[in-house]
């Protein structure tokens, strides 16, 4: 008798759980969740306006509002800093929306994604190398778009961070004294990552320096 009376308390907690969501559901149109989570990005409230957003697709996935939600929702990861996620969510959403006018926008911020997490030169080039990847592509597929004007800068910096990185692995080989190598990674320097300014000359100093601290070795 006990499990029967469990059981129908089970039920009614269930279909009253169930007629709560539907009431919650019906509280906020598509257009007020919008409006809401438009209101908490605006405020910096970046948490409120994933949750708007998401229920906002959640609910109504045909709203003409429910590409916004997928757009504010990875601007507002990438605001909080959780770059995975917001990566994750500009990809789907250029993979969802191939066509869409906000795609030169996305790209440049998956771009951004991987840009603001580049380390110093001394440390692994990986975020670095996936930055200049998106800001090529997307001066390569949107070239008119203000964001391809936009990554430029980011385009340089990434270089000279390259540059920076193999230099600063050819100094380590020139005081070990493998100049052999040294020069390599002074000649990429040079070939790869042109007008880098002062870092310039001082590769070919230092692959002047390696050729003749060779000669005396053969000496």
């Amino acid at each position: 008798m006990k499990r029967v009376i469990h059981g129908l308390l089970a039920l009614a907690l269930l279909l009253l759980s169930g007629c709560a969501w539907f009431e919650t559901r019906q509280e906020k149109t598509a257009t007020q969740l919008a409006a809401d989570g438009m209101t908490a990005y605006e405020r910096g409230k970046y948490r409120d306006a994933i949750e708007s957003f998401e229920k906002l697709r959640d609910w109504y996935p045909f709203s003409k509002y429910a590409a916004l939600a997928e757009l504010k929702t990875a601007d507002s990861y990438f605001h909080l800093g959780e770059y995975d996620e917001a990566m994750y969510a500009y990809e789907t959403f250029e993979r969802l929306h191939p066509r869409n006018e906000a795609v030169p926008y996305v790209i440049y911020q998956i771009g951004r994604c991987h840009f603001d997490r580049m380390e110093s030169v001394d440390r692994d080039q990986t975020a670095t190398r996936k930055a200049l990847e998106a800001f090529n592509r997307l001066k390569q597929s949107h070239p008119d778009s203000p964001y391809a004007e936009k990554a430029d800068a980011h385009i340089q910096e990434c270089y000279r961070n390259l540059a920076g990185h193999e230099f600063y692995v050819g100094m380590f080989y020139f005081k070990s004294k493998h100049y052999k190598t040294a020069i390599s990674r002074f000649q990429s320097v040079l070939d790869d990552y042109p007008d880098v300014g002062e870092l310039s000359w001082k590769a070919r100093r230092y692959i002047a320096m390696a050729r003749e601290r060779m000669g005396e070795a053969t000496e």
